[in-house]
């Protein structure tokens, strides 16, 4: 029960993403509505109802319809630097199809590969765009008829400019700046929420997950470094109980020794490029805050995986594990996904108490197998 009290007393708050849907959102309901709201509710991209209070609202003056709300960012018990920010969104109604972003004051923006956007764009992740770009489909389905009468036009869409007070100052208490994103902060989020980072709460989660697996009987288990990495893994390992997905974050030492405790069989260790490009280090504890991406290490495992030398040196000079990724799958260059996943699991069957059984799983952005090694 202590444990479960403890979890309790810990506040989720909002992603940046978040604030920046409910926002659209709210812009869109404004002008349609002709008036400034006070709050709006969203469904977050985990399925989740929340409910927003608007900073400011405002239709603006001009032709066109045009609406402009900021939120202040929640982000919970054990925030980020980006707690209390101000994130305003504008909605503008265009003559175009489709849905553009912007970037305004304090958001930052692309300047290197391996991010997951092109360079240029604005620093929007995805998740966030993609259900801004929902929020904009419910919208128009419902009120085509409405905005071409008040428009008079045939072809409809929306630019949606994000913009941060002082997002360039909270920048650089960020890795930003070091990863190619440039004059600004990201609009983040694949959850929508912000999970505490406690270690006694988080490490009572994993645990008590554990513990539910080994109740139903489940002797194999699939350890993940994230949402993301659940979802690619649950994909692959499509015949597994819900309960075998257990989401460990940053402490994979301490979950293989739980495992083990539970006697648990076997557990494979599912994960991309950013959190295993550490692990093959043999640091445990992947933080992003407490550790750092090894270009040179990954650069000499792929030396000894037998990569051409100008394969070597691009990855020594990468901006991002994903970065490096990318680079030795265009060159086509296998063996080094399987050596990186035969150095973690070198690291992980050293862990004392372990399961008798480890496997590790590497998947890419797209949720593509790319490597896999067992012992």
């Amino acid at each position: 029960m202590e444990k479960k009290d403890d979890k309790k007393k810990l506040r989720t708050g909002f992603s940046t993403g978040a604030c920046a849907q409910a926002g659209v959102k709210a812009c869109l309901e404004s002008i349609k509505e002709n008036h400034p709201l006070d709050t709006v509710e969203i469904t977050l991209p985990i399925g989740r109802k929340a409910k927003f209070t608007l900073k400011t609202s405002r239709i603006n003056p001009g032709e066109g319809l045009d609406a402009t709300v900021s939120i202040i960012k929640d982000g919970g018990d054990d925030p980020d630097c980006t707690h209390g920010a101000e994130i305003i969104t504008n909605v503008r109604i265009v003559n175009k199809n489709g849905i553009q972003f912007h970037r305004g004051p304090g958001v930052g923006w692309i300047s290197k590969p391996g991010l997951g956007l092109p360079v240029g764009d604005p620093a929007i992740n995805p998740v966030p765009r993609l259900f801004m770009e929902k929020e904009w489909n419910n919208f128009r389905e419902k009120s085509l008829p409405w905005l071409k009468k008040e428009t008079g036009w045939e072809e409809i869409g929306v630019v949606v400019t994000i913009s941060v007070p002082r997002g360039e100052e909270l920048a650089k208490q960020t890795l930003n700046g070091r990863l190619g994103i440039l004059d600004g902060i990201s609009i983040l989020g694949t959850k929508g929420i912000v999970v505490p980072f406690s270690t006694s709460a988080y490490r009572a989660s994993i645990t008590q997950a554990i513990d539910v697996a080994v109740a139903r009987g489940i002797d194999t288990l699939v350890l993940t470094t994230g949402g993301q990495s659940e979802k690619f893994a649950q994909a692959i390992f499509s015949d597994f109980p819900e309960e075998a997905f257990i989401q460990i974050g940053d402490f994979s030492g301490f979950s293989i020794k739980e495992a083990g405790k539970r006697h648990v069989k076997k557990i494979i260790m599912a994960g991309l490029m950013g959190k295993f490009s550490k692990l093959a280090t043999g640091v445990t504890q992947t933080h992003a805050a407490g550790s750092q991406v090894d270009f040179n290490f990954l650069s000499q495992v792929a030396r000894e995986a037998g990569a051409p030398e100008s394969l070597v040196e691009s990855i020594s000079k990468a901006n991002t594990a994903r970065h490096a990724g990318e680079l030795v799958a265009e060159a086509a260059f296998s063996p080094f996904f399987e050596a990186l996943c035969q150095r973690i699991l070198g690291h992980l069957t050293k862990i004392p108490g372990r399961p008798p059984c480890i496997g590790v799983l590497l998947t890419d952005f797209q949720g593509k197998k790319i490597g896999y090694a067992e012992k």
